[in-house]
């Protein structure tokens, strides 16, 4: 008798330490999926060149994404920095539509910036083969980020001064890319544009990288202000691989 009440114990213990009570497991899987839709909301400036409304062509389009510092609710912050600068000054008339959102707050938004650049291609003439990405420090993390999400996307992108995620390199390997750094910056370290240059040469990747030996955290102005960089960025069109 002893022996069978041991031997019920035994199987007790068993069958709790394999989660099942009464013959059932004690937790089943299961799963959920349903579709959500997400509103969004996003300011910016739009230039459009001088010739935009006389010649009906299709124009390449310069998404600029701001660092930390321009985010809020004030859009006369993001000319502070980039194209924007650029335009506001007429030191640079540029042969394309120039769009440059803000953030409200620290960070940038993929799936905001997506629908952003939807809606841009259903409302302006854009030439889909040469919509090109640049942003500067929070924004250079920020053209990381929505390349890797979105590869196909875009010709070339220009990461200034940011960072991204190593593991994204095989995806951006078909993406002419030229970042910049500052050999001195102190707030994002020239190690976070190294480790994504190196991880995309080790994929195979078409990239080109710029440090100024003397810059620290502001390495987009000489950057922005280089007439080459415009002459390799427009040179660029979207690989339909």
């Amino acid at each position: 008798m002893r022996t069978a009440f041991f031997g019920v114990v035994a199987l007790s213990a068993a069958a709790m330490a394999a989660g099942v009570v009464g013959g059932e497991p004690a937790q089943q899987e299961k799963s959920f999926e349903k579709e959500v839709v997400v509103k969004v909301k996003i300011k910016y400036l739009l230039y459009l060149p001088t010739a935009y409304e006389s010649d009906k062509k299709l124009w390449p389009l310069i998404l600029f994404l701001h660092g930390a510092g321009e985010s809020g609710d004030d859009l006369a912050k993001v000319k502070t920095h980039g194209p924007p600068k650029l335009i506001e000054s007429k030191k640079r008339d540029f042969p394309c539509i120039v769009v440059s959102p803000q953030s409200s707050g620290r960070g940038w938004n993929v799936d905001t910036l997506t629908a952003l650049l939807d809606d841009l291609a259903a409302n302006y003439r854009l030439d889909k083969d040469r919509v090109y990405l640049t942003g500067l420090s929070m924004g250079g993390y920020g053209t990381w980020s929505l390349a890797a999400a979105h590869p196909q996307r875009f010709a070339a992108i220009v990461p200034i001064c940011g960072g991204g995620n190593p593991a994204d390199a095989a995806r951006l390997k078909n993406l002419p890319i030229w970042v910049f750094h500052g050999a001195k910056d102190a707030t994002v370290p020239p190690e976070r544009s190294e480790s994504m240059v190196k991880a995309l040469k080790a994929a195979g990747g078409n990239v080109k990288f710029t440090v100024y030996p003397d810059a620290g955290h502001d390495s987009w102005t000489a950057a922005y202000n280089d007439p080459e960089l415009y002459r390799w960025l427009f040179a660029q069109k979207r690989n339909p691989q």
